[in-house]
């Protein structure tokens, strides 16, 4: 099944498709109109620090929402049929704060004591961006969104700490000032940039070469604009140290039946 057809897929069409192994690339601009979220998924005795890191740090860690209890796998708060087990396209696994593995679903590793929680996406702000006529570069390029480790401390929440991860999309300035503007109606999925210019001033060296997702262009006439990610948690998990927890995989979002629209705050 081509990308093309893919975007042509509601929420549910696409869960559906990607439980089923039909989509394990990145979900950047499928299912528009509606939210996609980040993810992490801990064991309930690290599930309360993580939401007071949460709280105390909503750019980069915007809760949409949380399962109801340990071990909830079906999340009907945020759609028809979300089984988070199998219905993202790319999973990371990470134990005692150590990447180990990739996988494609979590039924052989699920335990009855993991929490997940949902976290706010750029991918919902794109859309925004795009229905006011300004470019998104990864889009039009069709790759995922470039993504970057910077020295911008997060506020601590007991074991968890670091620096926040951003995303960058270049734009000529008034198209940059234009984005503030329409970004700050959606604080739940980030809200205005955090830098634009100077990438070396939040300590990032190479703006060609990003940490996670892939590059891309950046003319003369074009400044770096760059959102807090949702990325960041998993920064956070690396510094607590987790025994086991889940995130998703950089651009592998969980589409959700929730819209879009019902996040601006205007």
């Amino acid at each position: 099944m081509t990308t093309e057809h893919n975007t042509k897929l509601n929420p549910l069409q696409l869960r559906q498709l990607i439980r089923n192994g039909g989509h394990r690339g990145n979900t950047s601009g499928l299912a528009p109109g509606y939210v996609q979220c980040n993810l992490a998924i801990l064991p309930a005795d690290y599930a309360d620090e993580f939401l007071r890191f949460c709280q105390l740090n909503p750019k980069p860690c915007p809760i949409i929402a949380m399962a109801d209890q340990p071990g909830a796998y079906l999340l009907p708060q945020v759609g028809t049929d979300v089984d988070i087990r199998t219905d993202v396209p790319a999973y990371e696994i990470f134990e005692h704060g150590q990447h180990t593995q990739r996988v494609h679903d979590l039924i052989s590793v699920w335990r009855d004591d993991l929490v997940t929680f949902m976290l706010g996406c750029s991918f919902s702000f794109e859309e925004a961006l795009l229905a006011d006529g300004l470019e998104v570069r990864n889009i039009s390029e069709k790759v995922n969104v470039p993504m970057y480790r910077t020295n911008i401390a997060c506020q601590r929440a007991g074991r968890f700490g670091g620096n926040m991860v951003v995303s960058m999309r270049p734009m000529k300035a008034a198209d940059a000032i234009r984005a503030i503007q329409i970004c700050s109606r959606f604080p739940s999925v980030h809200g205005a940039p955090v830098h634009l210019g100077d990438p070396s001033q939040i300590g990032i060296t190479d703006i060609h070469q990003p940490d996670f997702g892939d590059a891309v262009s950046l003319g003369a006439d074009e400044l770096p604009v760059f959102w807090a990610c949702g990325v960041t948690p998993q920064l956070a998990i690396q510094h607590a140290k987790p025994p086991f927890c889940i995130t998703h995989s950089p651009g592998c979002m969980l589409v959700t039946d929730l819209l879009n629209s019902r996040l601006s705050i205007l």
